[in-house]
């Protein structure tokens, strides 16, 4: 499968010195109906672990799930990770989960979950420091559930959550944390520290950390879309898996 023009050129010299950061779901995973159905390739899996290998374990999974979802998801498998857009941190594989928040509060999450009564098709997931209402199964209620999160948010303190569109959901979260500060905080330590990031993501949820790659010398990439100062772009994860694996087999045979 042939990658896009402008997506990112083979890293083969520079992969031993680089930290390669990755959001999940619409980057290295295809869109399922619902979080719980998304699958794994053999080969992704394959590819990781060598990448792994290869960079001395600086290898991140960025996401908006929780760090325990992304565990079984990935099982056997475990890296360092950001989970929740930053709620959690995991600096290795091997470390304990840090939490950089308190949990949304149960009443909130009670009165958000009153939007599932659009009708079918709209799921609710608790991440615990946050909510998403997914309407993957209900595209043409986008519009609807927006407006139902913002009206009932309209009465909760300026500055103390933040209301997350993404791709086919909509995120409630506290307004401290983003997936940009969490990995900040991740590339000061080892292994990486020093190291120079490459980050794929896809959504608005991503932007944060778009922002800050150009800090640490790295490169950042978007899937499906073209964003605004990004190294480059695939069409699909399809393509990142595919370059994931090239890049990891050609410098494995260096």
């Amino acid at each position: 499968m042939d990658i896009m023009d402008t997506a990112v050129p083979p890293l083969v010299s520079d992969l031993r010195r680089c930290a390669i950061l990755l959001d999940i779901d619409g980057s290295i995973l295809d869109i399922a109906p619902s979080p719980q159905q998304v699958w794994v390739p053999v080969e992704l899996r394959r590819t990781l672990s060598r990448l792994a290998d290869l960079t001395d374990g600086a290898v991140a999974l960025v996401s908006g799930r929780t760090i325990n979802d992304i565990d079984l998801i990935f099982s056997p498998l475990q890296f360092a990770a950001i989970g929740v857009h930053g709620a959690e941190i995991r600096v290795s594989g091997d470390a304990d989960v840090q939490t950089r928040v308190m949990p949304l509060s149960k009443a909130l999450k009670r009165k958000l979950a009153t939007v599932a009564e659009l009708g079918p098709g709209i799921l609710v997931e608790d991440k615990g420091y946050s909510l998403a209402l997914h309407f993957r199964l209900a595209p043409e209620k986008g519009r609807a559930v927006l407006e139902a999160i913002d009206k009932l948010c309209s009465d909760v303190p300026n500055g103390s959550i933040e209301i997350l569109p993404g791709k086919l959901v909509v995120d409630i979260k506290p307004a401290a944390i983003n997936k940009g500060n969490a990995v900040n905080e991740l590339m000061q330590h080892l292994p990486f520290a020093g190291r120079r990031p490459i980050f794929i993501g896809d959504d608005t949820t991503d932007l944060p950390v778009f922002g800050i790659i150009p800090k640490f010398g790295g490169r950042a990439y978007s899937v499906g879309g073209i964003v605004a100062d990004v190294d480059g772009h695939f069409d699909r994860p399809e393509t990142v898996r595919a370059w994931l694996a090239r890049i990891a087999a050609e410098s494995a045979a260096e």
